[in-house]
């Protein structure tokens, strides 16, 4: 890991701009995070894009570190100025060009999106979580929050440091990550719009209802994809204060 850039918000939180390889990323540390009192740390997940995401990522982020939490987030394989992969952009145009028609998405385009694209993330995850937790002011336990759901049931099931995860029920999930999600055991917290225009909710209630996790909770509110409302993100905080602290 390389920290290229630093800044001091001015809430106090500590930003700073890393590269682990290739792959760009950005830490957030609360003022209080010190090597003696270690910060627990939330991985903030994102559809990919970090420049055009900083908005809601640096919000959420502050949000987090209000409770003492530290948050880091790396950018998608072939998001922002990663390189593309010529694959996963014709999976992307025939899903938009379904979308656009109004006609279901077959699962098989899902299936070229998303699967490969969970294959690469979740090892580059466990890559940045093991530089994170490598630095004296950042503790265990861990947490996940939000991005490609897909890449959150991966991470729950395959990596043991994250003690909970809240999951955005916002993206296509493949009918194969069915099973990987009755392995999950972790606490989990699943949002849900209920008008997401871009998301199948039946599928959305399937997947949560196929968690294995003994303590799953669900908020399903009305509104689209971007109408989260906010006051999800006290109630985030206060599912991970039980569980990261």
């Amino acid at each position: 890991m390389r920290f290229t850039s630093e800044q001091r918000l001015d809430d106090g939180v500590l930003e700073r701009e890393f590269t682990l390889g290739d792959i760009p990323g950005i830490l957030w540390t609360p003022a209080s995070a010190s090597a003696s009192a270690p910060a627990p740390l939330i991985l903030l997940g994102h559809p990919g894009g970090l420049h055009r995401m900083y908005p809601r990522l640096v919000a959420r982020a502050r949000h987090a570190a209000a409770e003492g939490f530290a948050a880091a987030t790396i950018e998608l394989p072939g998001a922002g100025d990663r390189p593309r992969s010529a694959a996963a952009e014709q999976a992307r145009a025939d899903l938009h060009r379904a979308l656009a028609a109004g006609e279901p998405v077959d699962s098989e385009i899902v299936d070229r999106l998303v699967l490969p694209l969970v294959e690469k993330a979740v090892p580059e995850w466990r890559g940045a979580l093991d530089a994170l937790l490598s630095l004296p002011e950042i503790g265990g336990p861990v947490g996940y929050a939000g991005g490609v759901i897909a890449i959150g049931v991966r991470l729950a099931v395959v990596e043991p440091r994250i003690s909970a995860a809240l999951l955005f029920a916002g993206s296509f999930v493949p009918r194969t990550m069915f099973d990987e999600a009755r392995q999950v055991t972790i606490p989990l917290l699943v949002l849900l719009q209920w008008d997401d225009e871009g998301n199948d909710r039946q599928l959305a209630l399937d997947l949560f209802d196929a968690f294995g996790s003994t303590e799953k909770t669900l908020h399903a509110n009305m509104g689209g994809h971007t109408g989260v409302p906010q006051f999800e993100g006290d109630d985030g905080n206060g599912f991970f204060a039980r569980h990261l602290t």
